[in-house]
């Protein structure tokens, strides 16, 4: 068998599989994923174009306005310096997903390499594994404090913690996934006609890990938002005046019986992106898993 016939052959498979999934149209039909899909475009637009989408300046203080609740003026009411809280949820969100995003890519592409070259290596898999367990002992938390305390407070500490959380999750997955994939014909096949250790891994064992990798990691995210968020609520994410939801709603705390709004309305935003990225992330698991469509 050649290389040009092993690649027709893998090919072949996964165009079966995409094809028999039907992804967009399977997704289309469920309403609870379309809506949860629709939600989190909608979240990211406005993220991304905040300042277009914000009615106020989110760092513009007004003395006269402290406090007020929602109204026609200010529709999230505003905060104990009488900034608009709408305009700082916007801009809270933009800052919050940025985190949840960079902690997920970063982590996913560090988890996913060491459990790929686990799973293929088999005389590395114990160092690596051990290594990941290593890492599993350390709560986020506990590493945002320890990164806080050495370099100071601030989003390049929450970062730190939200890929330490999400790469050995990650390698574990992906360890799995490839042990499976490392027991196929077409591995074997490929071993025999002298392909690469470099082309195996990428062309016919990294590309097949994908889907299930990106799988978890849509699930992950509304974890890495909470924990990052989390964060920001003990102080060791963004620093005031930056506006982050997990910081706003601890500094609304405080005010929790004279202005409830201040603290609830972005703990709101927090829980509806958590849940709109779980919901979308348990129906690309339905799509994408090919257990589930056994």
């Amino acid at each position: 068998m050649s290389v040009e016939t092993l690649d027709t052959v893998v090919r072949t498979e996964e165009t079966g599989i995409l094809s028999r999934s039907g992804v967009l149209r399977r997704l289309a039909r469920d309403k609870v994923a379309a809506v949860a899909a629709l939600l989190l475009v909608l979240i990211a637009l406005a993220a991304v174009f905040a300042p277009v989408v914000a009615p106020y300046d989110p760092y513009l203080t007004d003395l006269t306005k402290v406090m007020q609740p929602p109204s026609a003026e200010h529709w999230f009411g505003t905060d104990n310096t009488g900034r608009d809280i709408l305009s700082r949820v916007i801009f809270g969100t933009r800052n919050t997903l940025m985190l949840g995003l960079v902690g997920v890519l970063i982590g996913g592409l560090l988890g996913g390499v060491l459990g790929i070259l686990a799973a293929f290596y088999p005389r590395a898999d114990g160092w690596i594994m051990r290594l990941v367990d290593v890492m599993l002992a350390f709560p986020a938390i506990l590493i945002g404090l320890a990164v806080a305390a050495v370099a100071g407070a601030g989003l390049g500490a929450v970062v730190i913690a939200l890929v330490v959380a999400t790469v050995p999750d990650v390698a574990r997955v992906a360890r799995g996934a490839a042990v499976g994939i490392m027991g196929q014909e077409f591995m074997e096949a490929g071993r025999a006609v002298g392909v690469s250790d470099r082309t195996l891994i990428w062309r016919y064992l990294t590309l097949n890990c994908i889907s299930t990798i990106f799988v978890f990691l849509t699930l992950r995210f509304g974890q890495i938002i909470l924990i990052g968020s989390a964060l920001g609520f003990l102080g060791m994410g963004a620093q005031p005046p930056t506006a982050e939801l997990g910081m706003m709603a601890a500094q609304g705390r405080d005010f929790l019986f004279m202005a409830p709004h201040i603290a609830t309305i972005p703990s709101c935003a927090i829980f509806v992106i958590v849940l709109a990225a779980n919901l979308l992330g348990d129906a690309l698991r339905d799509v994408l898993d090919p257990r589930l469509q056994q």
